[in-house]
C-alpha cells in the first residue's frame, strides 16, 4: 500500500536542515544566485586552459540562433573547414537555411509515409502516439544530413541566406506540425474508409504541396543553379563559376565521399553490446535514402579514433549531452564544474549507463572537436567549436575535460580509414533495430 507524506516526516527533515548553520549560507546563496552560480567550482574553471597540444585552426564560429540546427551547423562546419583551407577563404559559411528547407520537407514526407505504414496500428498505441508527438523538428543526426546532401547538395550561405524563420524556428515548427497532424488524421480516415494505398499516396502528394508552400514562404525557394563568386585571401584574386548546381558545388568544392564516414557511439547499457551495429525504427529524413547506422564501442576506442582524426588535421563531428555539467557563459564542460554534492549534502551518482536507462541523459547537442591536449599520449581536455555565436566561451569555443567527455559524449563521426580491420568488419554487420523511443534515437536539437 502506498505511503503518504506525514507531517512528522516534514518536521524531521526541517529540523535536520536547521541543525547545521552552514545550510543557511548555502540556502541564501542559491536563492539569490541560482543553483549553478552558487555551486560553481572555480578550480574546475581554472583548470580548463584553452591551449591544446593538437589543434586545428578553424576561424570564426557560426551562430544557429534560436533554432535547433546544431547537428546541421556542426556537419556544415566540418565541410567549411576543408573548403576554407582548400580555396583560401576566410570565415566562409555554407547555407544552413538551404539544408533546413530540404530537411523539413523530407521529414514531412517521412512522417506521412510512417503514418500510412502504421495505418492499422491503434491511434492510442505507443507507436502512433510517438509519431504524433513530434511529426518533424529541427533536430537531427549526421546520417540524416548525409541523406539530404546526397540528394540535394549544398550551397554557399550568400546564395540562400538566413531568414527570420530559419533563425527562429518555433513558429514554423508549430505551423508545420499542426498541419502534419491534420494530414495524419486525414490519411488514417481514408484508410478506415477502405481507400487503396495508391489513393493514400495521391492524397499525401497533395498534402506535401501545402508543406512546400509553407516552407517557401518561410525560408525562400532553394536555387536549382547559382553563380559562385569569391576572392581568395592571399592573392586577392577574384573567382567566378556560373550556373553550378548544388550537387555539383558539393562534389567540386567540398569533394568528400560521405560514405567514407561512419557514426561511432558509446552506449554502455546492457542491451547494446560493444562492437555491434544499431539503427532506430522510424528515424530518418529521406525515404529510401541514407540509413542511420551506429557502431557501438567502448569510450577509450571512441576517443582514440577522434584523436587519430584530429592529429591529421581533420575536425570531428560529435554528439553529446551539453545540458549536464556545462557552464555555457564560460564555455566550460567538466564533471566537476558544479559541486552539487557538497551543496545539497547528497550524492548524484548515476553511471553513464544508468543515465541512459533512467532517462537522465541522452544526446542533446552536436558540436565539432577541433583540438585535444595530450599529456604522455593521454587526453586531459578537448577543444570544442560550438555554434552559439561568439558571446559564450572563448569567442564561441568551449573546453571539455576528458572526464566530461567520458560521461556525456555519445557519438563521433570518423573516417573509416582510422578504424582497425576488426572495427571495419564490425561496422559491416546487419544492425539491430532499436525502438523509436530508445535513448540512442535522440536527436541533437539544443540551441
Amino acid at each position: 500500500m502506498a505511503k503518504e507524506i506525514a507531517a512528522s516526516m516534514v518536521e524531521k527533515y526541517s529540523e535536520k536542515i536547521q541543525a547545521k548553520p552552514k545550510n543557511k549560507i548555502i540556502k541564501d546563496a542559491i536563492m539569490k544566485n541560482g543553483i549553478n552560480a552558487a555551486t560553481l567550482n572555480n578550480d574546475s574553471v581554472a583548470s580548463m586552459n584553452p591551449v591544446f597540444s593538437e589543434e586545428i585552426e578553424t576561424g570564426k564560429v557560426t551562430d544557429q540562433k534560436m533554432s535547433g540546427r546544431c547537428w546541421m551547423f556542426a556537419a556544415l562546419n566540418t565541410f567549411r573547414h576543408k573548403l576554407n583551407k582548400a580555396f583560401d577563404l576566410k570565415d566562409f559559411e555554407l547555407s544552413q537555411n538551404y539544408t533546413l528547407f530540404w530537411d523539413k520537407f523530407e521529414k514531412s514526407n517521412y512522417f506521412l509515409e510512417s503514418i500510412i505504414e502504421t495505418a492499422d496500428e491503434p491511434l492510442e498505441g505507443r507507436l502512433v502516439s510517438w509519431l504524433m508527438e513530434t511529426p518533424q523538428q529541427d533536430g537531427g543526426q549526421w546520417d540524416m544530413l548525409v541523406a539530404i546532401i546526397e540528394k540535394y547538395g549544398i550551397v554557399p550561405k550568400q546564395v540562400m541566406p538566413e531568414t527570420f524563420q530559419s533563425s527562429r524556428t518555433v513558429e514554423l515548427n508549430r505551423i508545420l506540425n499542426g498541419k502534419l497532424r491534420e494530414d495524419a488524421g486525414a490519411l488514417r480516415k481514408l484508410h478506415e474508409k477502405g481507400e487503396s494505398h495508391s489513393d493514400l499516396e495521391a492524397a499525401k502528394d497533395e498534402m506535401l504541396e501545402a508543406i512546400y508552400r509553407i516552407l517557401v514562404f518561410s525560408l525562400g525557394e532553394p536555387p536549382k543553379k547559382f553563380d559562385f563568386e569569391y576572392r581568395d585571401e592571399e592573392k586577392k584574386e577574384f573567382h567566378r563559376e556560373t550556373g553550378i548546381t548544388p550537387q555539383e558545388f558539393f562534389k567540386k568544392y567540398v569533394d568528400i565521399d560521405l560514405n567514407d564516414y561512419v557514426s561511432i557511439i558509446n552506449a554502455p547499457t546492457k542491451d547494446k553490446p560493444f562492437n555491434k551495429t544499431y539503427t532506430v525504427q522510424y528515424l530518418g529524413t529521406v525515404v529510401g535514402g541514407h540509413k542511420i547506422k551506429y557502431l557501438n564501442v567502448d569510450m577509450e576506442t571512441l576517443k582514440k579514433l577522434a584523436i587519430s582524426q584530429i592529429k591529421e588535421k581533420q575536425t570531428v563531428w560529435f554528439g553529446c549531452d551539453v545540458v549536464l555539467y556545462t557552464e555555457p557563459k564560460l564555455g566550460v564542460m567538466d564533471k566537476d564544474v558544479f559541486d552539487y554534492d557538497t551543496a545539497f549534502s547528497t550524492e548524484f551518482g548515476l553511471t553513464k549507463a544508468d543515465r541512459l536507462d533512467y532517462h537522465e541523459s541522452c544526446l542533446t547537442h552536436a558540436m565539432v572537436l577541433t583540438g585535444v591536449n595530450l599529456v604522455d599520449g593521454k587526453p586531459n581536455r578537448w577543444k570544442v567549436e560550438n555554434s552559439w555565436g561568439e558571446d559564450r566561451g572563448n569567442k564561441g569555443y568551449f573546453v571539455a575535460s576528458d572526464k566530461w567527455m567520458d560521461e556525456f559524449t555519445y557519438q563521433v563521426v570518423i573516417n573509416k580509414k582510422y578504424l582497425s580491420d576488426e572495427l571495419k568488419a564490425a561496422f559491416e554487420q546487419k544492425p539491430t533495430e532499436l525502438k523509436p523511443w530508445d535513448p540512442m534515437g535522440a536527436l541533437a536539437v539544443l540551441n
